[in-house]
């Protein structure tokens, strides 16, 4: 089996024609085809159903999509590994995070990275954490930040966990002050900006509603991270915001505490736990692990591990 066999089947595979898939990969259809017959040839079971002209995965294709994807994002990691030179002047980090971590704690990770060495390249996905684990299983991330517990059990992945972090409401200055610090049961009638499907805050904070009984108005929903904050200072409705990004908010914002025992995250480092983190994302987890420390420390972020 060949690494340049399993890509043109992964090609086949997402395009579901053959003469589309070859020019995407830059071969000729009959030499394409040839190497897709050869690579069932030798696992012994047809890969695609022919009929009529329409492509589609048999079983035996089904089982070895997502195995040829994650052996060639793998060899794809080895490859930027072995090319990376001395002192870390090449490489790159494919790194993923909640976009209220991209607004909150990583703008200056990045930049104090970015000063020690310029030469790595940094490729930042954002999403949820159900969407950046699938991610990483896949090797199209080599670290990335989510938040606990994962929404489903992954024992392939080591997790560090980094800090825990109170949620706040924010809402617009020109709105009534609201009382402090707010229950979550005042929270109910409240017209709500809320976040699209996806977020984790999106589930932390209806989960906490639906515990106190009630569910949630939102005169705004789907939105993004600074979409939300810009509804809030618009007036539109109340937001619930990890407090890092409430303080970037500065004098913009209204901030309120939540009365205990309130709504908290933890925030942790993820990568695989079959395959080490290249070694430019080595470097970028130590200094994130850093950088938590000293959040802990300067901003009132709690250490890991603490209770209610």
């Amino acid at each position: 089996m060949q690494f340049q066999q399993l890509a043109y089947f992964v090609a086949v595979a997402d395009a579901r024609h053959f003469t589309r898939a070859a020019e995407a990969v830059h071969v000729s259809q009959p030499s394409l085809s040839q190497q897709i017959r050869a690579l069932e040839k030798e696992l012994g079971a047809p890969l695609f159903s022919r009929a009529r002209g329409n492509i589609a995965l048999t079983d035996a294709g089904e089982a070895l999509l997502p195995l040829a994807r994650r052996i060639l994002a793998d060899a794809d990691t080895a490859r930027h590994e072995v090319m990376e030179l001395a002192q870390l002047r090449r490489g790159r980090v494919r790194l993923g995070a909640p976009p209220s971590l991209c607004t909150g704690l990583l703008p200056e990770v990045l930049s104090a990275f970015h000063d020690r060495h310029p030469g790595i390249q940094l490729l930042i996905e954002e999403g949820g954490s159900h969407d950046l684990v699938r991610e990483l299983a896949r090797g199209s991330l080599d670290l990335a930040l989510v938040v606990l517990p994962l929404p489903s059990p992954s024992p392939a992945l080591t997790t560090i966990e980094l800090f825990q972090e109170d949620l706040v409401v924010v809402s617009s200055v020109d709105a009534d002050a609201p009382r402090t610090p707010l229950r979550i049961a005042d929270l109910a009638g409240r017209p709500m900006v809320m976040f699209r499907h996806g977020y984790d805050l999106r589930d932390l904070t209806l989960a906490a509603c639906r515990s106190a009984g009630f569910e949630p108005y939102f005169s705004v929903e789907g939105g993004e991270m600074d979409a939300v904050l810009g509804f809030v200072k618009a007036g539109l409705g109340i937001g619930v915001v990890p407090t890092m990004v409430a303080a970037r908010a500065g004098s913009e914002l209204r901030v309120t505490p939540l009365a205990r025992p309130g709504l908290r995250r933890t925030v942790a480092l993820a990568h695989r736990s079959d395959v080490a983190p290249p070694r430019a994302a080595r470097v970028l987890q130590d200094v994130l692990l850093t950088a938590a420390r000293r959040a802990v420390t300067s901003t009132g972020l709690r250490p890991a591990g603490t209770g209610p």
